[in-house]
């Protein structure tokens, strides 16, 4: 028309790569999500500085940050992802639809979970979920009598079923300002047992000989996070769990390494065009998380 500026098109890969790299926070991590080369990316990146006329990322040889306009752009570009995603679905997928009774562990990325499920609702707004969150040893209780359809859980030695899609690794917490003394045995935030990470940090600190006591018990993993951010004492946790005010210790020879956890889906024969859309939507969306390794 004549008299009216032009805009040139966002094309919505030069914005999905650009997503890739400020979530997974370098381009050889986004390339593995985006499925295609590193220097690809880089390319992909670069058109869009171009087409915008804005630096996205402040790049120095060992850093990696998004730019002001960077982080303005950002949330933009999930929004257009986002619509185009539910747009695709809405025409090459069937509505999923129904009541799903869905249980969530309290270990599964507890600071992004409530985004999470909004997203997905927003793309599935014909699915009800009637959610319930706990330990893992109760939901799969719950899941075995027949009271959920679904269940997110931590595995253990008890439970190895269900699909892996979450992966981080275990770390040693305790408060910012906490006082180590290595003269006294180390002070414990814990859960009850039976508890996984209970076992974890006892099994871990008798291979380096190291005493310990019981300074805090805790009934939730809130309560194990308040008692250690009140400096309690230490517990061992995901690397989601950090929050600020806490540290993570890093001396091996005292606090030693730790192995993944690992947290799977079951439900999949369960109740299938419920789960399967669940399922599909963690994988997209967990996926260069920095937490994380997602299991392929």
């Amino acid at each position: 028309m004549s008299g009216t500026m032009r805009y040139p098109d966002l094309e919505l890969d030069l914005l999905r790569a650009f997503v890739a790299v400020a979530e997974t926070g370098s381009f050889t991590a986004a390339a593995d999500v985006v499925h295609r080369s590193q220097s690809a990316v880089s390319q992909k990146v670069l058109r869009l500085e171009e087409i915008l006329g804005r630096r996205v990322f402040d790049r120095t040889s060992r850093t990696l940050g998004l730019t002001p306009d960077g982080e303005r752009l950002l949330v933009a570009a999930r929004q257009m992802l986002e619509f185009n995603d539910r747009i695709m679905r809405t025409w090459r997928e069937p509505a999923a639809s129904g009541t799903l009774r869905l249980g969530v562990s309290e270990d599964f990325i507890p600071g992004q979970l409530p985004k999470l499920l909004a997203r997905f609702s927003r793309l599935y707004p014909d699915l009800h979920i009637d959610l319930k969150t706990g330990l893992s040893c109760s939901l799969l209780e719950a899941y075995d009598g027949d009271r959920l359809d679904a269940v997110i859980a931590k595995r253990s030695g008890s439970n190895s079923r269900g699909r892996v899609i979450w992966r981080e690794p275990l770390v040693w917490l305790a408060s910012a300002d906490y006082q180590l003394d290595f003269t006294r045995p180390a002070r414990l935030v814990m859960l009850a047992p039976p508890c996984s990470y209970r076992e974890m940090m006892i099994a871990a600190l008798d291979t380096v000989r190291r005493e310990w006591v019981a300074a805090c018990t805790a009934s939730s993993l809130m309560g194990v996070q308040a008692a250690v951010a009140g400096g309690l004492g230490v517990t061992l946790l995901g690397r989601s769990f950090v929050q600020e005010g806490m540290q993570i210790l890093r001396a091996p020879e005292l606090w030693p390494a730790l192995p993944m956890t690992e947290v799977t889906v079951l439900g999949e024969d369960r109740a299938p065009d419920l789960v399967e859309p669940l399922i599909a939507f963690l994988s997209q969306s967990l996926a260069g998380h920095d937490a994380l390794t997602l299991a392929a």
